[in-house]
């Protein structure tokens, strides 16, 4: 009897185990109060925290309350890599309902994207360093992230930027890349990093508006979490 009752286990087990693998991936949208969104593998609860399973690979720790809402991603897209750290510092447990992921000053890089970053980077005079943060806090390396007020890729490109640079497709990582490092230079000479940061954010209208930076939660927010990953603070 014992014999039997292990065989029919270990078939249960191998059925099981089959369908897994032969089940599809379902991805999700997570759409954070911020207003941006983030396509993730899956969620789990975890107290009043939410665990994210990025694509990438790894897991992102965040508040539920920074959550509005997660709905089924359709679009398939291929599985990401995973991510290579290249220089870290010590993170900050207070900051694990922020984006990008925790640790909150860990500066990663994909290498599907490095010798186009370095080469953007060299041909409009930006620091490598600095487009590669400004990538992990936009998208997290998600070249197909969007958010709900338009923005695209992996530079996160309004489309009226992504216009203004002659970008016909968004999603396209070199395309993407090109515009945003370019836009980022625009930036770069017309103010101080932290307020360039914060252009890039907002917009270079809210800078004139209020003189500097503005009182934005997530402005501040994102010019600190680049800063931090780019070892300026």
């Amino acid at each position: 009897m014992r014999r039997h009752v292990r065989t029919c286990s270990a078939s249960l087990v191998a059925l099981v185990a089959a369908a897994l693998n032969a089940a599809p991936a379902h991805a999700e949208i997570v759409f954070f109060s911020t207003g941006r969104s983030l396509s993730v593998k899956a969620h789990r609860s975890d107290g009043t925290s939410l665990v994210l399973l990025l694509r990438a690979g790894g897991e992102m720790v965040c508040a539920a309350a920074a959550i509005v809402r997660i709905e089924p991603d359709e679009v398939p897209y291929p599985e990401e890599s995973p991510l290579v750290s290249v220089w870290s510092r010590p993170s900050d447990p207070d900051d694990e309902d922020r984006l990008p992921l925790r640790p909150a000053a860990l500066l990663q890089s994909d290498p599907r994207y490095d010798s186009i970053i370095e080469q953007a980077s060299a041909r409009h005079g930006v620091d490598a360093t600095l487009v590669r943060a400004v990538i992990q806090v936009e998208s997290n390396y998600q070249y197909r992230a969007r958010s709900p007020k338009g923005a695209k890729g992996l530079m996160q490109l309004m489309p009226a930027t992504a216009q203004q640079y002659g970008v016909v497709n968004p999603y396209d990582p070199a395309s993407n890349i090109e515009a945003g490092t370019k836009h980022l230079k625009a930036l770069l000479d017309r103010f101080p990093l932290s307020l360039a940061l914060a252009a890039y954010n907002a917009g270079e209208a809210a800078i004139q508006r209020f003189g500097g930076l503005p009182p934005f939660a997530e402005t501040r927010t994102y010019v600190d979490r680049v800063l931090r990953l780019v070892g300026k603070t």
